[in-house]
């Protein structure tokens, strides 16, 4: 679940993630971002949480300051966002570390077709190293969009592939793909 929702102030962000397993759910991870911008530009300040629970540990929670950089082109069908942030880890052996993030949403085809993501990398000193990159590129159909569709059937097919490295308790580069489902609230 995810909820962009710009006002006259910037823009608030978050999301949940929850990960299933056949005895339920297993892990729940959630971020929120507020973007902060009193004045005219592309620059704002940023504020980050980010924290979760999983069986058997939990996610150290992860506070986050820096500068956002936003661009949007004039009909808003394609953008990006770079940001650089001081990030403390609580908790941490090492908490004092920094994160720079990188987000794009591109719609084409008279918005058919969506690519957007992320991508992430921070320092966290883990026992695979001190660095951790992860990126989800989202590739999506907006059914809607087809020629006697309803425009009110907000569903959407496509792909995100997670790509990952020294991420997850996992040593080293990994790409795992997903085909996925998103419907799309008004």
């Amino acid at each position: 679940m995810e909820k962009f929702h710009p006002d006259n102030w910037g823009s608030t962000y978050f999301f949940i993630d929850m990960d299933y397993t056949s005895e339920g759910v297993a892990a729940a991870y959630w971020e929120i971002a507020r973007e902060l911008k009193f004045w005219k530009g592309p620059f704002s300040a940023h504020l980050e949480y980010n924290g979760g629970l999983a069986k058997g540990f939990s996610y150290n929670n992860a506070y986050l300051a820096g500068a956002t950089y936003t661009y949007n082109n004039a009909s808003f069908s394609r953008g990006f966002t770079l940001t650089a942030m001081y990030k403390y880890i609580q908790k941490h052996r090492s908490p004092n570390n920094f994160q720079l993030t990188g987000t794009w949403y591109m719609n084409f085809c008279k918005n058919l077709l969506t690519f957007s993501g992320f991508a992430d990398w921070w320092r966290e000193e883990t026992n695979y190293g001190k660095t951790i990159f992860l990126s989800e590129p989202q590739f999506w159909v907006n059914l809607n969009r087809i020629k006697g569709v309803n425009k009110n059937f907000n569903l959407s097919v496509g792909s995100e592939v997670e790509l990952s490295n020294n991420f997850g308790g996992r040593d080293g580069f990994y790409v795992i793909p997903t085909l996925a489902l998103k419907w799309t609230l008004n």
